[in-house]
């Protein structure tokens, strides 16, 4: 069997033709390729050269290894054992360069034709991120986004159409009806332009995400060249601390929604699993970065979170949010904005104000605020032990010092109050509606169905859950709630910060 590489090819590409890469390349440090998911959708949008180059392997390395395994590399400038290479399938060095001087070639006039004939014979093994990218830079230049759309009629020659042998090499819509990650693949190809046009939407919540990404790519990048010798690690790693938020956000208001509302499950299968991951371990790197700093092992793992927290930011540009973009209403982003208001700045990245979100969050303060002319004439609540106005329940409900939601027995997501402190668990009133557990992320769930069933089966009437939340005691407890025959009608959730009675606790006992 001819064992011949194209390193133009993508990873998908590559690993379909020879399964045994997925071990080699495993091995020499891609260890995500493991995952049929990843390779299904990252994998076609990246060659193995892209790769290399998001987890810092040496590419002259890779080609040693693909050759020691009886392979024959080409599409690939390089020295290996002291010989160079086949000569690259794909003229493109500076693939971002070149694809914006093709641009400004079409902005100076020249004809689309001919500009598109040499979009075709120089790029058609181009990566889709790096067109993306050129689209970014141009519009983060100053380029209008009317003049970067044109890009729209050149890259669909490579997109739609055929080259000369019949197929396309980036024809991403095969088989898309066969398995989701293709699908979202093929969504992210075919809405790049209203992605662009979206991002460049002042205060719209899409642009806010990425320029979250953007600060998180600077900061790993400070804490890369702090690892280099250049900064205090530890530092750095501590001004990386609320790229948590951008996670956060991620969680409580996409993952959820594209899983409920528009059937796409993936990112909330995957993506949210990882994005736990980095958390967690970028919580772990912190606390202990005091005693660690300066061990070999505790810097391997920051380097390995670099990777990771890197990767994930490519994913999410180049696919996870062009699929929000393809699949989410005007007033989904309305409501995301307005959910938003309530997460801190991540990484210092304040949100401008978005005309259509700021509508819709004074129509909800409107609402949220049940006032009557006279209070007398208000809807009263008649209750057991007595009888209260809305405006009056609803303080009353927000003024508790503690968090409550509320879930029926349909597992639906009710009602949630809004106390005047910060909230340990942000409760954004898009998941009203919901089921409960699409607001749990994949390793979160299982139990909360474990809680729930236990208290509608009476097998247990509460379960109380103690937990660190942003460094502070913290208390969660799962109530049945049952009518007055005893019949289950919902679960009660109760957040309650119990940092001051620690400290309490801790001082009496110091004082004995």
């Amino acid at each position: 069997m001819n064992k011949t590489i194209d390193l133009t090819q993508t990873v998908y590409q590559l690993t379909e033709t020879f399964p045994e890469l997925i071990d080699i390349l495993a091995s020499l440090g891609f260890t995500e390729i493991t995952k049929k998911a990843v390779r299904l959708s990252v994998g076609k949008l990246i060659t193995l050269q892209r790769g290399a180059d998001l987890r810092g392997i040496d590419m002259d390395s890779i080609v040693g290894t693909l050759e020691a395994n009886g392979f024959t590399v080409v599409g690939y400038i390089g020295k290996t054992a002291g010989q160079p290479t086949a000569t690259p399938a794909s003229p493109a060095t500076d693939a971002t360069q070149q694809i914006k001087a093709l641009l400004r070639r079409i902005n100076d006039g020249e004809a689309m034709e001919s500009v598109r004939a040499d979009f075709v014979r120089q790029f058609r093994y181009v990566p889709a991120n790096d067109i993306m990218r050129a689209e970014q830079e141009l519009i983060s230049e100053g380029q209008p986004v009317s003049e970067v759309k044109k890009l729209c009629d050149v890259h669909s020659a490579l997109f739609h159409g055929e080259e000369e042998n019949g197929s396309s090499h980036h024809d991403l819509h095969h088989g898309l009806h066969h398995d989701q990650e293709e699908m979202m693949v093929g969504q992210a190809m075919e809405n790049r332009d209203r992605t662009v046009e979206l991002r460049m939407t002042t205060g719209h919540p899409l642009q806010t995400f990425y320029r979250e990404n953007d600060a998180i790519v600077a900061v790993l990048g400070k804490i890369a060249r702090a690892l280099d010798g250049d900064g205090d690690v530890a530092a750095a790693l501590s001004d990386a601390a609320t790229l948590a938020v951008h996670y956060a956000k991620k969680g409580d208001l996409i993952y959820p929604l594209l899983k409920t509302r528009h059937g796409i499950y993936g990112p909330s299968q995957v993506m949210w699993t990882i994005d736990d991951e980095i958390r967690a371990e970028l919580s772990t790197l912190l606390r202990l970065s005091a005693e660690s700093a300066r061990d070999d092992g505790w810097k391997s793992r920051v380097k390995d979170l670099i990777v990771r927290a890197r990767e994930m930011t490519f994913k999410e540009n180049s696919i996870l949010f062009p699929v929000c973009t393809a699949n989410f209403t005007d007033e989904e982003w309305r409501q995301i904005y307005v959910d938003s208001k309530a997460y801190e700045n991540c990484l210092g990245v304040e949100g401008a104000a978005w005309a259509e979100g700021e509508e819709l969050l004074a129509k909800e303060k409107n609402q949220s605020s049940p006032v009557a002319d006279n209070i007398t004439d208000e809807l009263r609540v008649n209750m057991p032990g007595g009888s209260l106005t809305l405006t009056q329940l609803t303080a009353l409900l927000d003024t508790l010092p503690l968090e409550v939601t509320f879930v029926d027995d349909g597992n639906i997501n009710r009602y949630f109050n809004q106390p005047f402190s910060e909230k340990a668990f942000k409760r954004p009133l898009a998941a009203l509606g919901r089921e409960v557990f699409s607001c749990h992320p994949p390793k979160i769930e299982p139990m909360v169905r474990a809680i729930i069933g236990d208290l509608r089966s009476g097998k247990r009437d509460s379960v109380s859950v103690w937990m660190e939340k942003n460094h502070r005691a913290t208390l969660v407890t799962y109530h049945a709630v049952r009518d007055a025959q005893g019949r289950y009608v919902g679960t009660m959730e109760t957040v309650q910060d119990m940092e001051e009675a620690r400290k309490h606790f801790r001082k009496s006992m110091s004082s004995e």
